[in-house]
Formats: C-alpha cells, sequence, structure tokens
C-alpha cells in the first residue's frame, strides 16, 4: 500500500493562490535547480544586509549597528558559493554606501571598515575552497570528521578471546585528529592479523596519504597470503613521489599462540618472554615499501605462551633528533620494564607519553598479551 504525505496547503487555501498572477512562476522559480538553496540564501541575505542599513538609517545604528554586516558577510562566506558571495558582497556594500551618505562616513569609523574587509577577504577564501571540493556549506568539515572517525574505527583490534588482551595507543603530532602512523587489523576465527603502517611526514601533512592507504592496505589484509608484498606491488606501481612507507605484520594463531613477523623497513617488534622475564628483539627484516618492485621479507616466528607479549611500534616512538635509534630502543626497552607492575593494559598509554614527551612526531603503539 503507498501512502501520500498530507499537502501543508489545504485544497482551498491552494485554489485561491494559484489564481494569484505570477504567484505560481515566482515559486517554480525559487524551487527550480540544484541551485535552489543557494539562490534562496542569497535572496535572504541580501534583504537582510539592505533592511539593517535602512533601519540604521532610519531608526538607530544603537539598535542596527553596521558591525550586524559582519555576520552576514560571514554566514554568506560558509554557505554560498563564490559567484553568489560575490552579489552579496555587492548588497553589503550598498548597504555600508548608504549608512556613509546618509549619517556621515564617521558613523562606520575605520576600525569597521577594516574589520569588515579583513571578513570580506576571509569569506571570499572560504567559498573559493569549498567551490574546488565541490561542497555547499560545514560538508566539507563533516567529511573530513566522517573520515576522521572511520579511521580511528579502523584502527581498533577485533575482538578477541577472553584469555588474549590487546592495547592500542596513537598519538599524532601536535594533536592532531590525523597523522601518518595507522593501524589496520582484522580477525577470521581463530587467526589475527595486524598491520601498522608508518607513512613518511606527520601531522596533518602524512594524514591524507594515510587516509588513503589505511582503505588499501585495509582491503588487502586477509585477501593476500602474503600481505607485504602486496602492498609493496601497489605503492610502487603508483610511482609517486610523496615519500617512504613503513610497515609490520603480524599473523597470529589464537588457539596454540603461534605468530609470524614480517617487515619491510620498519622499527622492529619487541617480545616479552615471561619465562625469563626479559624482552626479545624480533630479527623480521625488509625494505621500506614501494622501492623496489618485488619485496622479499625475512619472517621471524615463535609462540606466545602465558605471560607473553607482543609490542609493535613506529620509529616516532624511538627516534629524536641528535640520538642514535639504537639509544631510543633501549630506552623503550627500559620503559616497558614498568609495565609489568601495572600490567600491560594500564602501563601502555603512559609509556606512550613517557616515550614521546620532548619531541613533537607521530607514535603509535600496539600491544598484544596472554594473560
Amino acid at each position: 500500500m503507498s501512502s501520500r504525505p498530507a499537502p501543508l496547503i489545504p485544497p482551498r487555501v491552494r485554489a485561491v493562490l494559484v489564481r494569484v498572477p505570477g504567484l505560481v512562476a515566482a515559486v517554480r522559480f525559487i524551487r527550480r535547480g540544484p541551485l535552489a538553496r543557494d539562490r534562496n540564501l542569497l535572496i535572504t541575505l541580501t534583504v537582510l544586509a539592505l533592511v539593517i542599513g535602512f533601519l540604521a538609517v532610519k531608526v538607530s545604528t544603537v539598535w542596527f549597528s553596521p558591525s550586524l554586516l559582519i555576520l552576514v558577510t560571514l554566514v554568506g562566506g560558509l554557505q554560498l558559493r563564490l559567484r553568489s558571495l560575490v552579489k552579496l558582497l555587492v548588497g553589503v556594500g550598498g548597504a555600508l554606501g548608504y549608512i556613509a551618505i546618509a549619517l556621515g562616513p564617521g558613523r562606520i569609523g575605520v576600525g569597521l571598515t577594516v574589520t569588515i574587509v579583513f571578513t570580506t577577504v576571509l569569506a571570499v577564501l572560504m567559498a573559493r575552497t569549498r567551490g574546488k571540493l565541490g561542497v555547499q556549506g560545514l560538508r566539507g568539515d563533516a567529511m573530513l570528521l566522517e573520515l576522521r572517525d572511520r579511521l580511528r574505527s579502523q584502527g581498533e583490534l577485533p575482538p578477541l578471546p577472553k584469555d588474549w588482551g590487546g592495547k592500542v595507543v596513537l598519538k599524532q603530532a601536535g594533536g592532531s585528529s590525523f597523522g601518518g602512523d595507522f593501524l589496520v587489523s582484522m580477525r577470521d576465527g581463530n587467526s589475527v592479523e595486524i598491520a601498522l603502517v608508518d607513512v613518511s611526514g606527520k601531522g596533518v601533512d602524512a594524514g591524507t596519504r594515510a587516509l588513503l592507504l589505511s582503505g588499501t592496505f585495509g582491503g588487502l589484509l586477509g585477501s593476500v597470503d602474503d600481505f607485504l608484498p602486496a602492498c609493496n606491488t601497489y605503492l610502487h606501481r603508483q610511482r609517486g613521489d610523496e615519500g617512504f612507507v613503513t610497515a609490520v605484520h603480524v599473523r597470529l594463531d589464537l588457539d596454540t599462540g603461534d605468530y609470524t613477523i614480517t617487515s619491510a623497513g620498519h622499527p622492529p617488534v619487541v617480545k616479552f618472554d615471561a619465562g625469563t622475564g626479559n624482552w626479545q628483539v624480533a630479527s623480521a627484516k625488509g625494505v621500506v615499501l614501494g622501492v623496489v618492485p618485488d619485496l622479499h621479507c625475512e619472517p621471524d616466528s615463535g609462540t606466545l605462551r602465558k605471560g607473553d607479549a607482543l609490542l609493535l611500534f613506529t620509529d616516532g616512538l624511538i627516534e629524536q633528533p641528535g640520538r642514535d635509534i639504537d639509544a631510543g630502543l633501549d630506552r623503550l626497552l627500559g620503559e616497558a620494564e614498568r609495565l609489568l607492575p601495572s600490567g600491560f593494559r594500564d602501563g601502555a598509554r603512559p609509556l606512550v607519553n613517557a616515550m614521546a614527551s620532548g619531541h613533537n612526531d607521530d607514535c603509535a603503539l600496539v600491544l598484544i598479551w596472554r594473560p
């Protein structure tokens, strides 16, 4: 059964309005085409600007201050297309000119003039940027927020059994929501695959490429047997000059605890051996992604037993200007010793904060342990 929405205008009123000359044509013009919303807002803001100018002269500049035109210009810069914004600015200029002629230039003042000029330039720049993106209003910001949320959800570990634990800590440079470090993971039955990736650069500069690669690498993870060689083939095919990409891939069997580590120019994975109480550096090696056409990795394998853990991290956690990377790794292992009293889950973020203090770089840490 189909249903139709109730008309907003009663039939009798509609019949009377239809007879009004030109009303139907005007309504159709306002509602016609994809630019209807932009046109309507332009008309509204232009009329508002002219009304403010008229009332400032006829009533009072206290109640209808010319500074209200700044708000009109800002709204136009946020919502209108560039062509429509230019038309609005003409209306704003006309309102200011009318006030200056009727009340004298002193009622506007140099300060207000400079502020309106600055606001005009800002509005034009915002309208041009949105025009290049092909979005209206604040939709561009909403898209970035959605991409950020998708990247964060993708960077979470899949649900693990009760006899396993996992923790992910991502800290971007400058407190940004985007960065060059990201995680992709998936679980298929009792098999878990984790890939920690580091894109050269930091903060927002590396965030755009990281957003692109996170979708690509996430699609490859679990779909191919050789994950890192497949990623290398994709990056080498791009033939771009956007910097290097390093990655480490871990395939873990949740039943037996067996794992295999492959690395492509990434800092080594560290394993905690509960039997000896020591941290051991994995021997997996490989060149950075996208440099050579055929990537050959030297994997490392082992078994996680009760109390063991795997620690994955990016170079932002151990690299500091003027210091050797081995010294940073030694410091990381020393700080990791403090994880043992508080537990891996509660100690992961303090470990990142301790290692990241004093320098501004993207940092990422992944902990997988077997209680």
